[in-house]
């Protein structure tokens, strides 16, 4: 019996294909990092990296070890009663940054954006690119790029409370207390 459609890339092409990633994402930063760059310094066709990542969040997710679908949890309290939003927005966030992969990912590259100019730069233009203009859309201030950037800057900081100082109070909450506290002070921002 003869195979149709196209043939798998060889199996180092997917190594081939982060590696060619992570150098472009670390010189070049996540704006200016195309899939067709990518795709052309790998040797491979486009397709074959939306084959695997499927988008270019996707592939950055997967080349800094960042879990895909942060714009998907986010962009789902869209179009709901504002305190709503906050608390879905803290309590998905707080369930995400706990579990260990997604935990160990953002946290590495949280520490390497403080000590790695180019993380920080990875870092700040994913965020600017694909989080916080869906944080935005919760507030229909003009300042909104400043109100989402408090946002992520309280979720941020509650996570490295949590998981990197440890700091026994914040470590030891359960995430509907942090949501209960936490929440109201957030909504503030965007109202």
């Amino acid at each position: 019996m003869s195979r149709t459609g196209r043939r798998p890339g060889a199996p180092d092409t997917r190594d081939k294909i982060m590696a060619v990633a992570r150098r472009r994402f670390a010189t070049r930063g996540y704006e200016a990092t195309s899939l067709r760059a990518i795709a052309a310094d790998a040797q491979v066709d486009p397709a074959l990296l939306i084959h695997y990542f499927g988008t270019k969040e996707g592939l950055f997710a997967a080349a800094t070890g960042l879990p895909a679908g942060l714009p998907e949890m986010f962009a789902a309290v869209e179009g709901t009663p504002l305190r709503e939003s906050v608390e879905f927005l803290v309590r998905s966030y707080l369930q995400f940054v706990d579990s260990d992969q997604s935990r160990n990912a953002i946290l590495a590259l949280v520490r390497s954006a403080v000590s790695n100019e180019k993380a920080a730069t990875m870092l700040r233009e994913f965020l600017a690119a694909e989080l916080l203009p869906v944080i935005g859309r919760l507030t229909e201030h003009e300042d909104a790029p400043l109100r989402a950037s408090l946002v992520a800057a309280q979720l941020i900081g509650i996570a490295i409370l949590r998981h990197v100082l440890r700091v026994d109070d914040v470590a030891k909450a359960s995430p509907d207390e942090i949501a209960a506290l936490a929440a109201p002070a957030i909504e503030q921002y965007l109202q």
